[in-house]
């Protein structure tokens, strides 16, 4: 047993890419105004976020943005920023924030309209995730130029020695030949000096911004029997925890296994924590494969994560899943229609995506409908709320490097939201738009696909008690 948990361990390995949607969507009312707000965060800190707002209402006159710290409990704010309304639709307004530096951060929209003043807070992890390089034909100019800019001072400072003191006409001297090439010397040395030290300080500075680098946590998975073993492991990045943890929707973890490369099953799965940031999961019946793993959790401070590893996995054999872990079979990506707008459902009902005729492109939000219908065609009437919410949502990049957990709400966590809110505001008022009192029979997800490519979308509802899911394929386009 040993030896098999060491050689599953060996084939564990983490994903190669940072997965997740960099872009933040979020579907909320700032009191009696519905909006859709996108915010593209920087990929390097400090640097300047964009925002889009669309006001679902024709009422909404002015809105203006400010960046907070999302923790803060008392915080200078900035002077508001105006957004600008869209000459071709009153009802789109965008705008820009600088972030100044890493960490969770809010983007306040306050509203003014037709029915008073209003607010929301939408969080935002400010990440850096690359380092900016120069462009190498512009290095080239700038390094020309700056040796062109070396050689005249030096030309200066030997001049200004050799020939300045001379009435007009005059020759100078060997002696004030010999001092002027002293001083180019001595002028060539202190600009190489400069330039010595000055890249010294730069490739420093470069060290420290590099450390910034947000660095994804890793997941280590051991299988023991049937029981899979999940450890929280920190490349190094700052000063973040492992056992910060706050519960999304009840659970520390929401783990999604998928069988690659068919991804032809999925788990919704929620371990359980037993130290620290160790967790373990009893599983159901596997099939043997390699096996993609991607951990949701929420640091204390409202930061989210995906932690990601691979494993390949002996034959299974588990237990029935229970509570409010969900598995589901889908068709081999290798026989995807994308095109297809219908999934089977159990009992003979089905979903059906209302995706329109229009081609999917990357970088632009959408609000994903999905329809539930029974056996009989008409809307399903049994639909109940799955953690709370109408429902969840994973799409996921057929190569594994986009992996994003959407709720009716958006892609921001529950625990974030909350802390964007005043103490005493009772979670329940801020989730009615998502929990109505008449459960409709569907569900809508607002998101944009990052990156071109072909995704599959994994959606899921409960009903009756039982949590079905949905399987649809998407081709994106530039």
């Amino acid at each position: 047993m040993r030896f098999r948990a060491a050689f599953l361990l060996a084939l564990a390995t983490p994903l190669l890419a940072h997965v997740g949607s960099p872009d933040i969507f979020y579907e909320g009312d700032a009191g009696p105004y519905h909006l859709l707000v996108t915010i593209r965060p920087p990929q390097v800190i400090p640097g300047v976020a964009e925002i889009e707002i669309r006001g679902v209402s024709g009422d909404v006159r002015q809105i203006r943005i400010v960046p907070l710290r999302l923790s803060a409990a008392r915080q200078f704010a900035p002077v508001p920023d105006l957004t600008r309304p869209s000459p071709e639709d009153p009802r789109f307004f965008t705008g820009s924030l600088w972030l100044m530096a890493t960490g969770s951060w809010q983007v306040r929209v306050m509203v003014d309209g037709a029915r008073g003043p209003a607010s929301l807070s939408v969080p935002v992890p400010a990440l850096a995730t690359r380092v900016l390089a120069m462009d190498k034909a512009m290095g080239a100019v700038l390094a020309l130029l700056g040796l062109l800019l070396c050689a005249g001072l030096v030309s200066i400072a030997a001049a200004a020695v050799r020939d300045a003191p001379l009435e007009p006409g005059k020759q100078p001297d060997p002696a004030r030949v010999r001092r002027s090439r002293t001083v180019m010397a001595a002028v060539a040395l202190l600009l190489a000096g400069f330039l010595y030290f000055g890249n010294r300080w730069w490739s420093s500075e470069a060290g420290v911004y590099s450390r910034l680098v947000f660095k994804p946590l890793q997941l280590e998975p051991r299988l023991y029997g049937s029981r899979l073993l999940l450890e929280l492991k920190d490349p190094g990045w700052l000063n973040r925890r492992t056992d910060d943890l706050l519960p999304d929707h009840g659970h520390l973890m929401h783990l999604y296994i998928i069988r690659v490369p068919e991804m032809d099953r999925v788990f919704h799965l929620h371990p359980e924590r037993t130290e620290g940031g160790r967790f373990v999961q009893q599983l159901p019946d596997l099939a043997a494969g390699r096996y993609a793993l991607y951990g949701d959790i929420v640091h204390a401070g409202g930061l989210p994560e995906t932690a990601t590893a691979q494993i390949d996995l002996p034959a299974v054999s588990g237990r029935a899943l229970t509570g409010d872990d969900a598995a589901a079979c889908a068709p081999p990506l290798s026989k995807g229609d994308y095109n297809r707008s219908v999934s089977a459902l159990s009992g003979g009902g089905r979903m059906l995506w209302e995706r329109g005729s229009a081609p999917l492109r990357a970088r632009r939000p959408y609000l994903f409908r999905f329809r539930v219908e029974d056996a009989s065609g008409r809307p399903a009437r049994d639909l109940q709320l799955y953690m709370g919410m109408l429902g969840h949502a994973a799409f996921v990049r057929t190569d594994l490097t986009v992996f994003a957990h959407v709720h009716p709400s958006g892609s921001v966590p529950m625990p974030a939201l909350l802390l964007t809110q005043p103490a005493g505001v009772p979670a329940d008022r801020m989730m009615m738009h998502m929990n109505p009192p008449e459960l409709p029979a569907g569900v809508s997800f607002p998101y944009g696909f990052p990156r071109p490519g072909a995704y599959r979308i994994f959606v899921q509802v409960k009903r009756n008690g039982i949590i079905e899911t949905g399987v649809f394929d998407a081709k994106v386009e530039n």
